[in-house]
C-alpha cells in the first residue's frame, strides 16, 4: 500500500462540510443497522404479519432494547479507529494501512470474546476502552475465523478463500472518507482489508466497489455518477463479473417502476456482498429521503441490518448530518461514541499535522490512538 497523493487545502467551509459527511455516514450506517437488527433473520412476510403491511416503520427490540446496533456498526467503527491509527503512526515512518486495520479488527475480535476493557492494554486505544462495545451481535462467522489468529490475511493469501458473505461490505464505507486519497488507492485499501476475512474475489471487489462509491460521494457525485466510477474501476480487476452484474442490476430495478419490497427482493438477499451492495445501492438510489431509503432497506427477508448499514452510510455520506431522522438519531445506542469518532477521523484528517508530528504531538492524541 502506497501512500495517498495529493491532498485538500481544508479551509473552514471544507472542513464543516467533510464532518457533516462522516458524522452522516458513520451514524446513518449505525441507523440503519438499529432499524434491521430486530428483522435480520425474518421473512417478509414474517416481518408484515408482526408489525403490519408496511413492515417496520421505527425500531423494534433487539438485545433488549431499541435502537441497538450490530457487528455491522461494530466493525465500522474498528475501521475508523484503525484507519486513525494508521495516519498517526505515519510520523515514525511506518505506512501499511491494512496492518493498522488489521490490529483495529483483532481488537474488535477482543470484544467478541473478553467480559470487558483490559486496563493493562493502554495500547488498545480509547476506543476499545468503551464496556457497550463488549457485546456479541451476531458477529459473522468468517469475520470471526478469520481474525482468530494473529496472521493477517491478503489478497494473495486470503483468510476464507471461498468466502463472499456481506461482512467484508458492511464494514467498508470508512474507506471511502478518505477524501483525500485517489480513487484507486481507496478501492484498493477496501480490497486488502476484506481479504482479511474473506477471499472469494466478490467479497473483496464488493468491498472495494463500496469504499469507492462512498468516496465519490463524500467528493461531491450523485450516487448514480458514483456507482458508474466504481464499474469503471471493476472492469480491470479479475473476477468483477458478480459484483459488476449485482450493481447494474441496482440500477435496471431502478427504472422498473415504483420501489417495494419485493423489487428490494428481486436483488437477493444481501447475506452475500454484492447482493447487499445491490440492495444499499438501489435503495439509496430511489429514497425519497432518509427515512423512506432506510424503511425500504430494511423491510424484506433477509439481511436486514447490513442492507440498512450500507444504505445509511451512502445516504448518510451524500446528505450529511442534518438529513438524519431526529428520533432515530435520539434512540440510538452508542450515538455519543459513534459521534466522537467520527469527529476524531474528520480532525485526524483536516488538522491531522497540528495533533501530531514527528517532533511535537498532542499527549491527549497519542492516548486516544497510540502509536504502538
Amino acid at each position: 500500500m502506497t501512500a495517498p497523493v495529493g491532498g485538500a487545502l481544508w479551509g473552514r467551509a471544507e472542513q464543516q462540510d467533510f464532518r457533516s459527511r462522516v458524522r452522516g455516514c458513520l451514524l446513518g450506517g449505525a441507523i440503519g443497522d438499529a432499524l434491521g437488527a430486530g428483522i435480520e433473520f425474518d421473512s417478509l412476510a414474517a416481518i408484515r404479519e408482526a408489525h403490519g403491511p408496511d413492515g417496520v416503520t421505527d425500531y423494534v427490540p433487539a438485545y433488549g432494547r431499541r435502537g441497538a446496533i450490530t457487528d455491522d456498526t461494530q466493525m465500522t467503527m474498528f475501521t475508523v479507529d484503525g484507519l486513525i491509527r494508521a495516519h498517526v503512526r505515519r510520523d515514525t515512518g511506518a505506512w501499511h494501512p491494512p496492518t493498522d486495520v488489521h490490529a483495529a479488527y483483532r481488537r474488535w475480535f477482543t470484544t467478541q470474546r473478553e467480559w470487558g476493557p483490559d486496563e493493562r492494554r493502554p495500547g488498545d486505544g480509547w476506543l476499545a476502552r468503551q464496556e457497550w462495545l463488549y457485546a456479541q451481535r451476531a458477529p459473522g462467522r468468517a469475520c470471526l475465523s478469520g481474525l482468530g489468529d494473529a496472521v493477517m490475511g491478503t489478497v494473495e493469501k486470503p483468510k476464507n478463500p471461498d468466502s463472499k458473505g456481506c461482512g467484508t461490505v458492511m464494514r467498508s464505507a470508512p474507506f471511502g472518507l478518505l477524501v483525500g486519497w485517489e480513487p484507486q488507492l481507496v478501492f484498493q485499501l477496501g480490497v486488502e482489508c476484506a481479504a482479511q476475512t474473506h477471499g472469494h474475489p466478490t467479497g473483496i471487489l464488493a468491498a472495494g466497489a463500496f469504499a469507492a462509491i462512498v468516496h465519490a460521494l463524500v467528493r461531491g457525485d450523485d450516487l448514480d455518477a458514483a456507482v458508474q466510477k466504481a464499474l469503471v474501476q471493476l472492469q480491470s480487476r479479475p473476477g468483477h463479473d458478480e459484483t459488476t452484474e449485482a450493481l447494474k442490476r441496482a440500477l435496471g430495478t431502478v427504472r422498473q417502476g415504483m420501489p417495494s419490497p419485493e423489487r428490494v427482493e428481486s436483488l437477493g438477499e444481501g447475506w452475500t456482498a454484492e447482493e447487499a451492495l445491490a440492495i444499499g445501492v438501489y435503495c439509496a438510489l430511489v429514497a425519497e429521503d432518509m427515512r423512506h431509503g432506510l424503511l425500504l432497506a430494511v423491510n424484506h427477508g433477509g439481511d436486514s441490518d447490513s442492507t440498512g448499514s450500507i444504505c445509511g452510510n451512502l445516504l448518510g455520506a451524500l446528505h450529511g448530518e442534518t438529513a438524519l431522522p431526529p428520533a432515530w438519531l435520539a434512540e440510538l445506542e452508542g450515538r455519543a461514541t459513534i459521534l466522537e469518532l467520527a469527529d476524531d477521523f474528520a480532525m485526524e484528517m483536516t488538522q491531522g499535522p497540528a495533533l501530531h508530528g514527528p517532533g511535537d504531538s498532542a499527549r491527549v492524541w497519542l492516548e486516544r490512538y497510540p502509536r504502538a
